[in-house]
């Protein structure tokens, strides 16, 4: 009975723990605004805001699942929830916008640690068709913290103060800790070999220097010494990463994976779906509140359909996978997100919310059809023994998609609103300016042509990220053509293009 109780208490926990962080990706969008006005934070700093989060989870996933292997999964996972109570308890005090960009990669560092180590707590727990339940709860706790994220920050935003949506894991993760402590088995994989900490070194600066170049692109000039700096870097740590992990007999990511076009189809696909849709929510918070007037709850309520959408087509489509071609289900999710993209370009000015709504419901479906069988083609296009890396590689790609997204969708942005100011005043109004009008800030001496400056940008934004999401579905179905799902997992067919 003992060991029936821990199992159970190893589920709750965990599940408690992962709810909670990725809560924290959606429950900040619609705060932005709120945390704007109250920290004087500029256009750069909101995107660092949510981009810290991700670069941590990002470049820190693999190695924490490393980590966890060498030292114990349960010592590990309780350092993680440690780390994120102790990041949201700072986040929640924050002074200053920097001080909050600071505190969000702290938190992005315990809550890479969590889910790097959640699935093998709960596989080592859990034996037989046990195992298939705990992972279906596991799952859908993912979907229920995806569902009720935005209304949860709109709740606590415009009910308590933004500050709350962080102070709020403070409670819920000391217990967690303590219940990891008590309740949780010990568990290790002492084959494995040291922790590749120049790996990870040369992929946080890859993706630091990438992000920052083009966040700051339109600010400081894309010609000038910093940019240029910024990006060249990037190319090099990013060669150098590349060399070192073909080097290591213990890589973070083994390059050679990518010789199959199965695992680099799912990795496209995962860029694609949290760079075309993830990335865009910062900014459609932006038009739901600053353009159209909703408070954080408003917004948030008006994220629902396509929420709740992914949540039950997600149920249905996971049943899918083992009746449909991974590649049909993939390309076809992913080009529902572009077309959803497009529904939502139909916005104007003075347009009511409900012209976003189709798109919202659409999207919803396609990320709803995309979601579950990334989940399976994640782990089923490599050997048994590679689906730890492959599901954290899989995991690292959404959150490089997001990140660089938001950074590049970004850069967008301010030039298509700079463009439009410049045309509508006559001459360019400067580089703060356009940076204000992108966080909303619109000055009352050209107030109109800023709200149209702004919707101008977002028409570019959201049809770029239709593009990403076009082209993410063609090259994902194509290199995944020669694999087809088979229970819980994508095989190859013998077919000469199944590896490329």
């Amino acid at each position: 009975m003992r060991g029936l109780e821990r199992k159970w208490w190893t589920l709750i926990v965990v599940c408690t723990a992962v709810f909670m962080l990725l809560l924290d990706i959606t429950v900040v969008n619609v705060a932005l605004p709120s945390i704007q006005r109250d920290l004087h934070a500029s256009f750069s700093q909101l995107q660092w805001v949510v981009d810290a989060y991700a670069l941590a989870l990002a470049t820190l996933v693999l190695t924490a699942g490393s980590l966890s292997d060498l030292i114990g999964r349960r010592l590990v996972f309780s350092l993680g929830l440690a780390v994120f109570a102790g990041a949201s308890a700072a986040c929640g005090a924050s002074p200053s916008a920097g001080f909050l960009i600071g505190a969000r990669a702290a938190q992005g560092l315990g809550g890479a640690i969590m889910f790097a180590t959640s699935l093998a707590l709960i596989a080592n727990a859990f034996h037989g068709r046990e195992r298939g339940f705990a992972f279906g709860i596991w799952g859908a706790t993912i979907g229920a913290a995806a569902a009720i994220g935005p209304l949860v920050g709109g709740l606590l935003t415009e009910g308590l103060g933004w500050r709350w949506i962080f102070y709020v894991n403070v409670p819920i993760g000391a217990l967690a800790v303590v219940g990891s402590m008590l309740k949780l088995d010990e568990s290790r994989d002492p084959a494995r070999g040291r922790v590749d900490l120049f790996g990870t070194a040369a992929l946080t600066g890859t993706l630091f220097l990438l992000v920052y170049g083009l966040l700051q692109g339109n600010g400081k000039g894309w010609s000038s010494a910093t940019i240029v700096g910024c990006l060249a870097g990037a190319a090099v740590l990013f060669a150098a990463f590349v060399l070192l992990e073909l080097a290591n007999r213990d890589p973070m990511l083994d390059i050679r994976l990518f010789a199959g076009s199965g695992f680099l189809g799912a990795q496209l696909g995962a860029f694609a779906v949290s760079a075309a849709m993830f990335s865009i929510f910062l900014y459609l918070t932006l038009y739901l509140q600053n353009v159209l007037g909703y408070g954080p709850l408003g917004a948030g309520a008006r994220f629902l359909p396509l929420s709740l959408a992914a949540f039950v087509v997600a149920a249905v489509a996971g049943n899918l996978t083992s009746r449909v071609p991974v590649w049909a289900l993939l390309g076809v999710g992913l080009a529902v997100c572009g077309v959803s993209l497009l529904l939502m370009a139909q916005v104007k000015t003075g347009s009511h919310w409900t012209v976003l709504l189709a798109g919202f419901v659409v999207g919803g479906i396609g990320i709803g059809i995309v979601n579950p069988t990334l989940a399976t083609v994640a782990v089923g296009v490599v050997p048994p023994e590679r689906s730890g890396m492959a599901s954290g590689t899989n995991n690292t790609f959404r959150q490089v998609g997001i990140a660089t997204g938001i950074a590049a969708f970004g850069a967008l942005f301010e030039s298509r609103i700079s463009a439009h100011l410049t045309s509508a005043l006559g001459h360019d109004p400067g580089h703060g300016v356009v940076a204000g009008v992108a966080s909303g800030s619109f000055p009352p001496a050209f107030a109109e042509p800023a709200r149209e400056a702004f919707v101008n940008g977002l028409h570019s934004l959201l049809f770029a990220a239709a593009i990403v999401a076009f082209v993410g579905a063609a090259l994902s179905a194509f290199l995944l053509r020669g694999f087809e799902a088979h229970g819980t997992s994508a095989q190859a067919r013998p077919a000469p293009s199944a590896e490329g």
